[in-house]
């Protein structure tokens, strides 16, 4: 039975993706419609079935050509059409329709609705008519088409374009890329057939152990035929357009001109029958048909006609176009941006431009019918029926689809507001104070712009509270609570400024502020309004967020009744909906970085707490919160358990009718220990406002706020005293291992921990007797500690530079930054450019602040001290440094990791070039260098809750041996991440990876080697090419790959991991010492031990460091170096190594283990080949004779047996540790070891015999090497 619901949950997976795959639009985009995504939504558990009743149709095309297709009775005629605009043979067509036995089948209807069709039943594809949308359609996939292998899009970060180098690091060689050639018979190219001396298997020098060099030009590897063939010089709209009303009454709808490679120029009618070439030219319009006259349905049939090289380089294109990956063609639901990038040369596009001028540059809301009513479609999607699970599936996935759409619109938005391409909807304010519309959408800025912050930091707080907003939209979101709405939020920071971008509510505009706030304050309390409809629905939300409701006084001394922070607003909007904003204060305030107010009891805390900070809206993480409430759970169970306890012992048997009351008493005395807010069960909530400066609260109160006080100095407490030292005992026991700022910040935020406790954090780390395992970490915090300061300096430095100076500012504070030159110049725009431009009146105001060229006078020493200053005031951490060069050599960074760190959290973008960053003759970069910047953006993330789900249980039932159940469960999973996100999601590549490890434990390998090359590629896609997960993929790739015989690629894949990890982290790294061990295999298997032993040896340093001495790790490394030298017959090396893997098994693990056992028996193995060979030696000096040779067995370790060591160096099994055998275990029980007394005995032998050969060492070694 079981094997029965596997086959059809594969069966659902395979048959959605193959469904998504085929919907894909050749641009790497999603296609306009969203039936493709909305066919995958509509898998469900009814549709397992489905895979059983598919069938085969043929697709007639003009011209009579045949495609043969297999359908489903459920797919939607729209979901054919999509594959045929993909396919090679059609993929010019969009202009047409399906027809069945003469009728036309309508786009949106299921195939199970087409009477009378069956097996074999032909559809025909029938031209239809242009209009000016779908020529303008064809135009656009034809442009897509050309631009299909251009990457010129990733570059520049429009259009959900990404980068992926998977295919170019493979050389295409993974698995099935092969099947593309002979025909779709797949060639195998393992080891065995192409001969081990056929592989090329040495890195570049720079890969190499203690290499210092870190170039980055192999960031983003390109094969010698990556570049796609031209099939035309331009293609443009002609200025003739558009057509004049005699033309119209012909069926003009538009003109092109094109340039062919011949050097031809066309201009091209684009008419309601098709397109043909007119007789105009540059200077004279003529519209009449040029001769011979070509009329063509497409416009690649009429180029075909008119260009041999169109015709040539179109048809190359084309079969590239389809050898790609599908997941390399899709866009990806959120822009994905890359800070390196190559010269690259700007080439006419006419699709392109018209972008620009009709949606980029502000123009978008003036185009009727165009704009997006954001707000109603978000507030819609959230109203969709939710009772039954597909409801909460389409639901889900709309949620997801207008999540994603609303993020690219505000990004778009906010960078042309802060461009100047926006008009202020209050142009004569002062530039911060200007608010924008754009769009549907609502923009301001992340100042303080009428003193609502003044008390809180100013400009400071007003900054943060963008960020806590995001978070408490997030929150409310999450809990998804019926007639209580959120506004769409994005928060972006871009050339230094923040922007909210936001929906907007029906109506505000048209009334004032405080008319229109039923519930909250617009004045931080000295106002405070309520509703009870607001109280009923905050209700709901304030259980799962722990927020207390309590009383406060409003300006006539009356109590007034919240159950949010008084900040928190309440607007009913024209449409009725009841909606929430400013939720900054949804979190309690963290008290460690609050100034203590008169009245106060000061907090003892370590490390100098509390500490001043630069604004006061320092709040508690929601996973803090979590993490203290489980702990005050536990204390609240001990103090009750004790308590019975003792109640027991003193109870008599005249109290046994008070058992109850006894309970009830105990319960309480527990709830108020512990700070309960209700005295009859354990329920713990926060309130926000409790320090609030401005709010009054009624003395009915003031108990529960001295017990709120109580409780978030316990909470702030528990931060330093038990979460931080919680961290960092993971990472000794190597429960984390953060590889960049990234990852670092992502686990101490799981723990609870804000961003700016890394200087407590780094002091804590300093503190430590042996912080040597922990070395690697506290270079990573302080290399987040002064990117995070530095980034704050350009925030402000940036404000003052105007946009001609950009790109040499950018490059002037870089080479300040990181370049050990030391007076770099900064270099202004030509004087007369900047007078021209200061002549003409700007009708929309500069965002520039105070002088323009201030931004020049910086130097190295300056902006150095300004670090110095930030990290003081950011993270009350001194920094011991007055340079980059000696920030290097006191913390041992890198300065190209340092470049990447601080690239990626700005959104600059550089030219792709080697940096010499070590020069002091001239400085690193020029302004040429500086390629563009783009946003860093923040928005809510929508959950496929389902999915999410069953991926848990999954992996539960795997962890419980459950294989086969586990791959069902993953496959369900698989099918709602694709029916919730569409193809491309790093949840979606999660899933794979786990289903890839688990097919790979199951033997099937070539379904593991699919699954995780799509996880390689969805990853690469959509959190960076250089992202710390890309490098754990790419080595379960390889792992793979090495399982399939694929050596050569293994070995490219982990040469590119290594790569990857020296750019990010360096080479003294825990994970380093496991990619050295895979590559050591991988080339033990090759028969290159000497190049082996270099990454086996370089991984065993790393391991002796960060795992200690007498770890597994270290024994593993030992044994694979012992592996090595008796493949090369040096048996006492091996000898050696091995003796140490077996001191440490006996040692952690025991006699009776397996381990320990292998190890035993390998260790006399190998020394009884060193007492052989010597001996062999001594016989081949006597008598000069070689036939002694056989005594010695010299057989490489088997690849099953490589392959063994690479499953448990890559997680795959594990080594089971016992508490009671390691317990067992002492030194004097290793002394008396019978195995390794027998070793010592036979090493003694191995003396023996060298001392009889001493007298002529030379002769001995020349025999050897005969």
């Amino acid at each position: 039975m079981v094997s029965e619901i596997e086959a059809q949950a594969a069966g659902v997976s395979t048959n959605a993706e193959t469904n998504k795959e085929r919907a894909m639009d050749s641009t790497g985009q999603a296609t306009t419609s969203e039936t493709d995504e909305n066919a995958v939504s509509k898998v469900t558990a009814e549709d397992e079935q489905s895979c059983q009743d598919v069938f085969d149709v043929k697709i007639q095309l003009p011209g009579g050509d045949i495609v043969d297709m297999q359908v489903s009775p459920k797919e939607l005629i729209q979901e054919i059409i999509q594959v045929l605009m993909e396919h090679e043979d059609s993929c010019h067509r969009t202009c047409f329709s399906l027809q069945f036995e003469g009728n036309v089948l309508d786009n949106f209807s299921e195939l199970r609705t087409v009477e009378g069709l069956k097996e074999g039943s032909v559809l025909k594809v029938v031209e239809e008519p242009y209009t000016i949308r779908e020529a303008r359609i064809h135009i656009r996939h034809f442009r897509d088409l050309l631009k299909s292998l251009d990457l010129t899009d990733a570059y520049n970060g429009v259009d959900c374009s990404s980068l992926s180098f998977l295919n170019n690091i493979s050389e295409g060689d993974i698995g099935d890329s092969l099947a593309h050639e002979n025909n779709g018979k797949k060639k195998k190219r393992s080891s065995t057939e192409q001969g081990l001396e056929a592989i090329d298997c040495s890195p570049p020098d720079y890969i190499l152990p203690g290499s210092m060099e870190r170039p980055l030009q192999p960031l983003q590897p390109f094969t010698v035929d990556s570049k796609p063939p031209q099939c035309l010089k331009s293609l443009m709209m002609s200025g003739w357009n558009p057509p004049p009303g005699n033309r119209k009454m012909h069926g003009d709808l538009m003109y092109l001109s094109v340039i062919t490679m011949e050097d031809h120029h066309i201009n091209i009618t684009a008419s309601n029958r098709g397109f043909y070439i007119n007789q105009s030219t540059a200077e004279v319009f003529n519209p009449k048909p040029a001769s011979p006259s070509h009329l063509c349905h497409s416009i690649v049939e009429l180029l075909n006609q008119v260009s041999p090289a169109f015709k040539k380089n179109f048809a190359t294109l084309q079969k590239k176009r389809v050898n790609r990956h599908p997941l390399e063609r899709i866009a990806t639901p959120y822009q994905v941006y890359s800070w390196v990038a190559p010269s690259s040369n700007h080439n006419i596009d006419c699709v392109r431009a018209e972008d620009a001028y009709n949606s980029r540059l502000g123009y978008e809301e003036h185009i009727p019918g165009q704009t997006r009513d954001w707000n109603e479609e978000l507030q819609t999607t959230r109203e969709l029926p939710r009772e039954l699970p597909t409801d909460q599936l389409l639901r889900q996935r709309a949620n997801f689809k207008i999540n994603s759409d609303f993020v690219g619109a505000s990004t778009r938005g906010a960078m042309a507001v802060i461009d100047g391409n926006v008009m202020a909807i209050n142009p004569g304010e002062e530039t911060k104070m200007q608010m924008f519309i754009w769009n549907n959408i609502f923009f301001s800025f992340g100042f303080d712009v009428r003193d609502h912050y003044k008390d809180l930091g100013g400009d400071y707080a007003a900054h943060v509270a963008a960020s806590h907003d995001l978070k408490g939209v997030q929150a409310y979101s999450d809990l998804d609570i019926e007639e209580l709405y959120v506004l769409g939020t994005v928060v972006l920071d871009y050339r230094g400024y923040r922007v909210t971008a936001q929906s907007i509510i029906p109506g505000i505009l048209d009334r004032k502020e405080d008319q229109s706030v039923v519930y909250g304050s617009i004045d931080f309390g000295k106002t405070v309004s309520t509703s009870l409809k607001y109280l009923t629905l905050l209700q709901k939300s304030s259980k799962p967020l722990k927020i207390m409701r309590h009383m406060v006084l409003d300006e006539k001394d009356e109590e007034v009744m919240l159950c949010s922070s008084v900040e928190c607003k309440g607007i009913v909007g024209n449409d009725g909906r009841h909606y929430i904003l400013d939720l900054l204060r949804t979190f309690p305030p963290d008290v460690n970085f609050h100034p203590l107010y008169e009245g106060d009891t000061p907090r003892k805390c370590s490390h100098r707490f509390p500490k001043p900070y630069r604004h006061q809206l320092c709040s508690l993480r929601p996973e803090l919160i979590e993490f203290f409430i489980q702990h005050k759970y536990a204390q609240f169970m001990k103090i009750v358990m004790d308590k019975t306890k003792s109640a027991g012992s003193k109870v008599n048997e005249d109290a046994a009718n008070d058992d109850e009351q006894q309970g009830v008493d105990v319960i309480r005395e527990a709830c108020r220990e512990v700070g309960s807010v209700l005295d009859y069960v354990f329920d713990m909530r926060f309130n926000s406002d409790v320090y609030s400066s401005v709010l009054r609260f009624p003395e009915s109160q003031y108990q529960a706020n001295q017990l709120q006080k109580r409780l978030l100095g316990e909470a702030a407490s528990f931060t330093l005293t038990v979460q931080i030292p919680t961290f960092i005992k993971s990472c000794l026991n190597h429960i984390i291992v953060p590889m960049d700022g990234k990852t670092l910040t992502e686990a101490i935020h799981a723990h609870g921990i804000n961003v700016r406790y890394l200087g407590t954090i780094a002091e804590t780390i300093a503190e430590l007797d042996d912080r040597q395992p922990l070395d690697y970490i506290y270079r990573i915090v302080i290399m987040e500690i002064v990117t995070r300061s530095t980034k704050l300096i350009l925030r402000n430095y940036l404000q003052g530079v105007e946009m001609s100076a950009l790109s040499a500012a950018v490059s002037h504070f870089l080479n300040c930054f990181l370049s050990s030159y030391p007076n770099p110049v900064a270099h202004l725009p030509p004087d007369e450019l900047l007078s021209r431009k200061r002549k003409g009146k700007r009708k929309i105001r500069p965002l520039e602040n105070g002088d323009s060229t201030a931004w020049t006078t910086m130097t190295p020493a300056d902006l150095w001290k300004q670090i110095v200053q930030k990290t003081k005031e950011s993270f009350d951490f001194t920094l011991p440094c007055d340079s980059v060069d000696q920030l290097v050599e006191n913390f041992h960074l890198q300065k190209v990791s340092l470049l990447r760190e601080f690239c990626v959290k700005t959104g600059i973008q550089i030219l792709l070039r080697e940096y010499n960053f070590e020069s002091r003759h001239k400085p690193a970069l020029t302004e040429e260098d500086i390629l563009n910047m783009f946003p860093v953006v923040k928005h809510i993330n929508i959950k496929a809750k389902v999915a999410n789900e069953l991926l848990s249980k999954a992996q539960i039932t795997i962890q419980q041996g459950g294989l086969k159940e586990g791959v069902v469960l993953l496959n369900e999973a698989l099918v709602q991440f694709n029916s919730v996100y569409g193809a491309v999601h790093p949840e979606i590549a999660l899933c794979l990876r786990l289903l890839a490890r688990i097919k790979f434990i199951l033997g099937d390998i070539a379904e593991a080697l699919d699954n995780q090359q799509k996880a390689v590629i969805m990853i690469e896609r959509t959190l960076g090419y250089d992202n710390s997960n890309t490098v754990q993929d790419y080595v379960l790739l390889s792992l793979y790959c090495f399982a399939s015989g694929q050596l050569p690629v293994a070995l490219k894949l982990l040469y590119r991991a290594r790569y990857l990890m020296l750019l990010i982290a360096g080479e003294d790294h825990p994970t380093m010492a496991t990619l050295d061990s895979n590559i050591g295999i991988v080339l033990q298997a090759v028969l290159e031990c000497d190049l082996s032993l270099r990454f086996l040896e370089n991984a065993l340093a790393i391991n002796k460091k960060y795992y200690g001495s007498k770890s597994l790790d270290v024994a593993l490394s030992h044994h694979l170096i012992a592996l090595v030298h008796t493949t090369k017959a040096e048996f006492r090396t091996a000898m050696q190594h091995e003796k140490e893997t077996y001191t440490i098994y006996k040692l952690l693990l025991g006699d009776s283990h397996e381990r320990t056992k292998e190890s035993s028996t390998f260790l006399k193995h190998v020394t009884q080949q060193a007492v052989n060979l010597q001996r062999t030696m001594n016989e081949i000096y006597k008598n000069g004779s070689l036939a002694s040779l056989s005594h010695v067995q010299i057989v490489p370790p088997g690849v099953d047996t490589l392959l063994q060591h690479l499953n448990l160096l890559n997680g795959i099994i594990r080594i089971n540790l016992s508490l009671r055998e390691v317990e067992g275990n002492t030194n004097s029980a290793l002394e008396q070891d019978p195995a390794l007394q027998a070793t010592e005995q036979l090493e003694d032998a191995v003396d023996g015999q060298i001392e009889e050969t001493s007298e002529e060492p030379t002769k001995g070694a020349a025999a050897a090497e005969e």
